[in-house]
């Protein structure tokens, strides 16, 4: 485990898949992230790239060629990370393209991953080089899990989601049978800021969202406050999930969406995706923020 500290809170990243595993207040030990349990869901934040969710019959097509690629793609539990930098507050990670990788994904690349704590935040920033002579594909994202309730005095459904905007947005239903996008959709957001928490609003899957005006959403409690924010400028999806029976929420920033039941699998054109021209950089970064109030 890698691990950064200043005076207000403390953050670890795992070694394998290198997810943000703690963030915790330095002066009262308050933790809060997802502890993944793994009874119920065994991960803290996995980084997702270059996919986002499944692809359709777990495969995606490219220059003629069928290739396979996991749930979230090849980041997400890989031993093969590796530590690029390390300064006092600050952690770069990074993957480079290899044989075994190519067998799967046909491109040259550098993908590198960034924790920076500042102050009472903490941003998340990847970057991505097209290292080959033709363009290269992807998605990226964040996949952050929260802990909730924070308190024990509390309970998951003394919690709400306050979005920086009233928001009329309705959510794109996932096949549970297939775990692809349907067409179906479910008006969620209605003249609202405010998404209350309950177990069973993940009882369909993941929320996903395409048409947030909002770059900026708060983990509320009705007893102690706000307990911290996400701010995704350089992101136009928003996934908020948790397993039913989970104490947790996750707050998912991306760059692209699971794929459509519809989708001919034509990677170029996948939703989302994401095309760099050969030698070109991209960078995209999103920031968790613990309100100062929870740090004393």
């Amino acid at each position: 485990m890698y691990s950064l500290k200043n005076d207000k809170l403390e953050i670890a990243v795992t070694k394998i898949g290198v997810e943000l595993c703690k963030i915790q207040s330095v002066k009262n030990n308050l933790d809060f992230m997802w502890d993944a349990n793994p009874e119920i869901w065994g991960s803290y934040a996995p980084n997702l790239f270059p996919i986002i969710g499944v692809l359709k019959a777990g495969s995606y097509i490219f220059d003629n060629e069928t290739y396979k690629l996991p749930k979230h793609g090849f980041i997400r539990h890989n031993d093969a990370i590796e530590l690029d930098k390390k300064t006092s507050d600050s952690l770069v990670f990074k993957l480079k393209y290899n044989k075994n990788l190519l067998k799967i994904y046909p491109f040259k690349f550098e993908f590198l991953i960034s924790y920076k704590l500042i102050d009472n935040k903490i941003e998340i920033t990847h970057t991505v080089n097209n290292i080959d002579n033709k363009p290269l594909y992807f998605s990226l994202g964040g996949h952050p899990a929260f802990k909730c309730p924070v308190y024990n005095d509390e309970s998951y459904n003394d919690y709400v989601l306050e979005f920086e905007s009233v928001e009329n947005s309705k959510t794109h239903l996932i096949n549970m049978e297939n775990d692809l996008l349907s067409s179906r959709t479910k008006p969620t957001l209605n003249n609202t800021n405010l998404l209350p928490l309950s177990h069973d609003l993940f009882n369909d899957d993941a929320l996903i969202f395409k048409d947030l005006k909002s770059r900026r959403v708060s983990l509320k409690s009705s007893t102690h406050g706000e307990i911290l924010s996400v701010e995704y400028n350089d992101f136009n999806y928003l996934g908020i999930w948790a397993k039913p029976n989970g104490d947790y929420v996750c707050i998912e920033p991306w760059l692209g969406t699971t794929d459509h039941e519809e989708t001919n699998q034509d990677f170029t054109t996948k939703e989302g995706i994401i095309e760099l021209g050969s030698g070109n950089t991209f960078n995209a970064s999103y920031s968790i923020e613990i309100n100062n109030t929870h740090l004393l």
